[in-house]
C-alpha cells in the first residue's frame, strides 16, 4: 500500500500539515469568512426587499390627526384617538382611523388599500377607511375603529403573520433542512477519509492538506439557508403584493390551497349582484298600505341580509317606527316578531305551507298572508367578465343560491353558468360544498350569514369587505373592493404565481446542493469559490422571490 508523503518526507498528521502550509490555510480561512459575511449582508438586504409591503403599508398610517374637542381643534397622535372621537379631515389629508362621515362631502382615494383606481365620493353616514387620502372636499368624521382594530392595522398584521400559516410544500424544505447539517458533516468526514486513505492508495501525490481542503469545501459550499428561505420569502412577497391590490390572504397555506382550486362556487345576492335592490311592487291583501309598509320596514331593519337592507332604504322615508317584541331571524327563511299581540313574519315562500315561489317575499300576520313583495336586483358590472376569466384559467364556476329557481336561471343565462343550484338553505349549501370538496379543491365565494358554514367548509372561503362579520371571519380570502369582482382572478393569479415561485426556489435549492456538494468532494472546487457560490445561492433564491413583486401577472 502506498503511503502519503509530502515532498519526500515521512507521513504527518493534519496538524503538522496545516503548520507547514499555514499561509495558504490562513488566506483560505480569511477569504471564506469575508465571502460568507458578504453573503450574509447581501442576504439581509435581499430579505428586506421581500418585506417592503409591510413597510409601505405601515407608512400609510398618519402621525397626527385634527381632533375636535368642545368646539376647538386640537392635534392628537394616532394612538391617542379613541372610539367616537370627532376628527376633521381636509383636502390632502389622510383619514386617520376608520369611521363614518357626520358632516361634509369628500372625494377619497382608496387605491392604496382597496385597489380601486377611481376616487370614491363619501357623504353623510358613509364609512371611511384609515390611511386613505382626501383628494377634494372636507369632512368631519366619527371614529369607529382605532389602533389595532382599524382595517389598515389588520392588513399589516395579516401580512406580518403570513409565515405562521405555512403552506404544506414548506414541510418538504423543513424536513430536509432538519437532517441537512448532520448529513453534510458526514459527507465532509467521509470526503476527508476517502481522499486520504482510499485515493492515496492509487495516487502518491494526494496530500493531507488537499483532503482537508476538500472536506472544508464541502462544508462551505453546502447551503441549507436556500431551502429555508425558498418558501417564506415567496409567501411574504405574494401576500404583500396581494394586499397592495386590496386582497387579504390569511397566510401561506391559503395561497397554496387557492392555487390548487378547480371549482369556485358563487353565491348570488350581494356577491354577483350589487346588493342594491329596488321594490318592484308591494301587493297588499289586508290592511292599510302605509301600515303594511311600516311593518315591513321595522321587521327588516333587524336583518343584515342585503335584500332586507335594500327594503329598509327604500321604505324609510314613508314609514313610522314600531316597537316589536321577540324578534327572531331564521337563516334562509325570514324574520318574525310580535307587535301588539300579533305575530308578523316576512320572508321567502318557505314561510308558506305550500312553499309558493310566485313572489319574492311574503308578509304574514298570524300565519296568514297579508302582502306580497317583488324586488329587482342589480348585476355587478364586471360579473360576466370575471366569470369568463375564471373559466379561462381552468376553473369551473358554479352558482349556489338560496334565491328562486327562476331568478337563478335568468342569472345563469346572463353569465353562462353550466352548473346551477337554487333555493338552497344554509345546511343544503353546506352539504353541496362537502360533495364538491370531496371531488376537487373548491372555493366558496359568499358574503352573508347564510354563507358562513359553506365558507368554512370549502377548501378556500372567499368574501368581500362589506360582508357580514361572521362571513369575514369564516373566509380565508377577503376582497376589499366591494364594488368590483375583478380582484378574484387577481387573487387566483397571485396564488398560482407565488406557488410557482416557491417550486422554482426549492428546485434551485435542492439542485444547487445536489450538484455542488459532489463537485466540492471530488476536489474540483476551492473552498474560497465554494464560499462565494454559497453566498450567491441564497441571493438567487431571494432574488427570484423579489421578481414576483414586479412580474406581470394581472
Amino acid at each position: 500500500m502506498h503511503r502519503i508523503r509530502e515532498e519526500g518526507e515521512s507521513p504527518v498528521g493534519i496538524s503538522k500539515a496545516i503548520e507547514r502550509t499555514g499561509q495558504t490555510i490562513f488566506e483560505t480561512t480569511a477569504t471564506i469568512i469575508t465571502l460568507v459575511l458578504l453573503g450574509n449582508v447581501l442576504e439581509h438586504r435581499s430579505v428586506k426587499q421581500t418585506t417592503t409591503a409591510i413597510r409601505e403599508l405601515s407608512a400609510i398610517k398618519i402621525g397626527v390627526a385634527k381632533k375636535e374637542v368642545n368646539g376647538e381643534v386640537q392635534e392628537a397622535a394616532f394612538d391617542e384617538i379613541k372610539v367616537n372621537d370627532i376628527l376633521i379631515v381636509n383636502m390632502g389629508d389622510k383619514i386617520p382611523v376608520d369611521g363614518k362621515v357626520i358632516w361634509g362631502t369628500a372625494l377619497i382615494d382608496e387605491s392604496m388599500l382597496t385597489g380601486e383606481s377611481i376616487p370614491v365620493t363619501k357623504e353623510m353616514e358613509e364609512t371611511v377607511i384609515g390611511g386613505t387620502i382626501v383628494k377634494s372636499g372636507s369632512i368631519k368624521m366619527q371614529a369607529t375603529s382605532v389602533g389595532d382594530d382599524t382595517l389598515l392595522s389588520q392588513i399589516i398584521e395579516l401580512v406580518k403573520n403570513a409565515e405562521d400559516n405555512k403552506p404544506n410544500i414548506q414541510s418538504l424544505g423543513d424536513k430536509v433542512s432538519g437532517i441537512f447539517v448532520p448529513f453534510v458533516l458526514l459527507i465532509a468526514i467521509l470526503t476527508y477519509f476517502f481522499s486520504t486513505y482510499f485515493i492515496s492508495f492509487f495516487a502518491l501525490d494526494v496530500r493531507i492538506t488537499d483532503s482537508f481542503l476538500r472536506a472544508i469545501a464541502v462544508l462551505v459550499i453546502s447551503c441549507p439557508c436556500a431551502m429555508g428561505l425558498a418558501t417564506p420569502t415567496a409567501v411574504m412577497v405574494g401576500i404583500g403584493r396581494a394586499a397592495k391590490k386590496g386582497i387579504l390572504l390569511k397566510g401561506g397555506g391559503t395561497l397554496e390551497k387557492l392555487a390548487s382550486i378547480k371549482n369556485i362556487v358563487f353565491d348570488k345576492t350581494g356577491t354577483l349582484t350589487t346588493g342594491r335592490f329596488s321594490i318592484k311592487q308591494i301587493k297588499v291583501l289586508e290592511g292599510e298600505k302605509d301600515f303594511v309598509k311600516s311593518i315591513i320596514y321595522n321587521l327588516e331593519k333587524h336583518s343584515s341580509h342585503p335584500i332586507a337592507q335594500s327594503l329598509v332604504n327604500g321604505l324609510q322615508e314613508e314609514t313610522k317606527s314600531l316597537e316589536f317584541e321577540k324578534i327572531k331571524e331564521e337563516k334562509g327563511i325570514g324574520i318574525s316578531a310580535i307587535y301588539k299581540g300579533d305575530k308578523y313574519q316576512i320572508g321567502s315562500g318557505r314561510l308558506l305551507k305550500e312553499n309558493n315561489n310566485e313572489y319574492d317575499l311574503y308578509l304574514l300576520k298570524n300565519n296568514k298572508v297579508i302582502a306580497f313583495i317583488d324586488i329587482e336586483d342589480e348585476l355587478k358590472k364586471d360579473a360576466k367578465t370575471v366569470i369568463e376569466k375564471v373559466r379561462e384559467i381552468g376553473i369551473q364556476p358554479i352558482l349556489l343560491s338560496g334565491d328562486k329557481a327562476k331568478k337563478c336561471a335568468d342569472l345563469s343565462e346572463k353569465l353562462n353558468f353550466l352548473e346551477v343550484y337554487s333555493e338552497q338553505l344554509p345546511n343544503e349549501k353546506l352539504e353541496k360544498i362537502k360533495q364538491l370538496v370531496n371531488k376537487n379543491p373548491t372555493a366558496m365565494f359568499g358574503d352573508g350569514i347564510n354563507d358562513a358554514p359553506a365558507l368554512a367548509q370549502a377548501t378556500v372561503g372567499i368574501s368581500i369587505s362589506n360582508a357580514t362579520q361572521v362571513a369575514i371571519q369564516s373566509a380565508d380570502v377577503i376582497l376589499l373592493n366591494k364594488n368590483e369582482l375583478s380582484q378574484l382572478p387577481k387573487a387566483l393569479q397571485v396564488a398560482r404565481h407565488t406557488l410557482l415561485t416557491i417550486k422554482q426556489n426549492l428546485f434551485w435549492a435542492f439542485a444547487y446542493n445536489i450538484v455542488a456538494i459532489p463537485i466540492a468532494a471530488m476536489g474540483f472546487l476551492n473552498p474560497m469559490w465554494g464560499a462565494l457560490f454559497m453566498a450567491f445561492s441564497d441571493v438567487i433564491v431571494i432574488g427570484n422571490s423579489i421578481r414576483l413583486k414586479y412580474k406581470k401577472i394581472f
